[in-house]
């Protein structure tokens, strides 16, 4: 594929996680071919319908795109777990076999296709590039989510943003696509997409096996996604075990699989402008073998079964981490979006504790405080509810270089907010000479510097070029801690006095008939 470049790399300016600043940068190509498209189209997977919602999940992205080290992209191996698989092309061309091979080769178009667009980003989350993208649509600009490597916002050329917004503008002139063919004895036909494929005993795949249907379709980037189109409760199967651990009491997997299936529904629109709702990743929700599900998971799935959480008859945003460290976050402390009633900071411990540390929180010694003790905490027990990290100006350097900042030598580290819960909301990052200090905010901070578990921190410099990070918690410490739950489901909290105490306001049952996908 003769395409240009993403031009918008740390090297062309300054980044701040959400937005853009500094430079702009535009590709020209002689006699280009106009359409006025800002991306490929590509169409967008039917609605969810109660009752009957089957999830697309992108379970392999971006195949067919050539490797960052030059090589061509790896031929994609499907293996069945039994009987034939069964693959249909668009144009009717049929194969059976129980290993199919497909190669991905560069076809010549018949005319070359222009497709120019203005680019924010990158973002550090959905959640922040959603709210970006929601501005824009409230000012009348047609803005898409996509997620071609990081999180980005795309909206048409010749559109004038506010003050303090800024972008990049972007054209890339195809003149190849990328196409899939089958591999056999005697050579290699072409297929048309989408390929349509069926595996009657499952599917081998990333050391699992998924039961399908399956379909394998463009992108909007010009590679290809391998999708199952897998039921909302059969999906479960592969989310719970792995996102709280299938050894978690009862009550605990049924509040996962309650979250899980919230989740699904209300971010089902994520992975649209691909053409699938929701991918498989920590993008999304982890999702892998389905069929290694436990007796107990099971269990805890069909006990739910079509239960959500909701607030004024919608699925709430049910995002849910590892471990808070002592303390629920906003959800403004972790992401740049609306403020939500349900996502509130609080203690998360007995009263004893809720009485001997008091909010905000949002002094670096008022943390430190917590942090010295808090033992008796809910979901104590998890191994980063506190933890210590040690970063080097070198580390520093490398996470935020440039080419632009390449003479950027990190002297000093200072946290410019906190929220109510004590998480850092800004930290910013200054440099010897006459460099302009880099701030990070928000889920730009850990995106940035991944070695830190949580936003949950203090920062000491222990001497010359580096410095301690004393924290607790593990990830955005909104809305459920799975230690948290653990714990509280071992103490004999009931399922809905659980949800109360992380998502207050919100009821637990079944969605009304009036519902619609997102």
């Amino acid at each position: 594929m003769n395409e240009v470049s993403w031009l918008f790399k740390k090297g062309c300016c300054v980044l701040i996680p959400g937005l853009l600043f500094g430079c702009h940068a535009r590709h020209f190509v002689a006699s280009e071919a106009s359409n006025g498209l800002t991306h490929r189209q590509v169409p967008k997977p039917p609605d969810f319908k109660i009752g009957d919602s089957v999830l697309w999940v992108g379970i392999e992205p971006y195949l067919g795109r050539d490797q960052k080290d030059g090589f061509a992209p790896p031929d994609l191996l499907l293996k069945s777990s039994g009987q034939p698989l069964s693959l249909k092309d668009a144009q009717g061309v049929i194969h059976q076999a129980e290993e199919i091979s497909l190669a991905w080769r560069k076809v010549v178009l018949r005319e070359p296709k222009r497709f120019s667009r203005q680019v924010s980003g990158p973002f550090a989350s959905f959640e922040s590039a959603n709210r970006f993208a929601l501005k824009l649509r409230q000012l009348g600009i047609q803005a898409v989510v996509a997620h071609p490597q990081d999180w980005e916002v795309w909206f048409p050329l010749g559109v004038k943003l506010p003050e303090g917004m800024s972008a990049l503008e972007w054209t890339e002139i195809s003149t190849e696509k990328v196409q899939p063919f089958l591999k056999g004895l005697h050579g290699e036909i072409p297929l048309e997409g989408p390929l349509d494929i069926e595996a009657p005993d499952g599917l081998r795949l990333k050391g699992g096996i998924y039961q399908g249907p399956f379909r394998l379709q463009t992108d909007a980037y010009g590679s290809w996604t391998l999708v199952e189109l897998v039921p909302l409760e059969r999906y479960l199967n592969g989310v719970v075990p792995y996102e709280i651990g299938a050894g978690s009491p009862p009550t605990a997997l049924a509040a996962q699989a309650v979250l899980a299936r919230t989740w699904a529904l209300a971010n089902s629109h994520r992975f649209s402008v691909d053409g699938y709702h929701l991918c498989s990743n920590t993008q999304c929700q982890v999702y892998k073998d389905p069929l290694q599900v436990s007796p107990e998971v099971r269990q805890a799935i069909r006990s739910t079964a079509g239960k959500v959480l909701t607030w004024n008859n919608q699925p709430i945003h049910a995002v849910y981490h590892a471990s808070n460290g002592g303390v629920m976050a906003i959800g403004t402390e972790a992401w740049s979006m609306e403020p939500v009633p349900y996502l509130k900071a609080q203690l998360d411990g007995p009263a004893e504790f809720r009485e001997r540390f008091r909010l905000p929180i949002n002094k670096s010694f008022l943390l430190k405080s917590l942090l010295d003790s808090g033992e008796e905490a809910y979901g104590n027990r998890h191994p980063r509810f506190r933890w210590t990290r040690v970063i080097s100006a070198q580390e520093l350097k490398s996470a935020l270089y440039s080419p632009k900042n390449s003479l950027f030598i990190p002297d000093q580290v200072t946290v410019l907010e906190r929220g109510i819960s004590g998480r850092v909301l800004s930290l910013e990052i200054s440099a010897e000479g006459n460099h302009p200090p880099i701030v990070l905010r928000l889920d730009g901070i850990r995106r940035t510097l991944p070695k830190l578990p949580s936003t949950l921190f203090v920062v000491n410099q222990l001497g010359k070029g580096i410095w301690q990070f004393y924290g607790g918690g593990f990830g955005h410490g909104a809305g459920l801690s799975q230690a948290g739950a653990i714990d509280l489901a071992n103490k004999g909290w009931t399922l809905e006095k659980i949800f109360q105490h992380y998502y207050p306001g919100t009821m637990y049952g079944s969605l009304p008939d009036f519902w619609k996908a997102p």
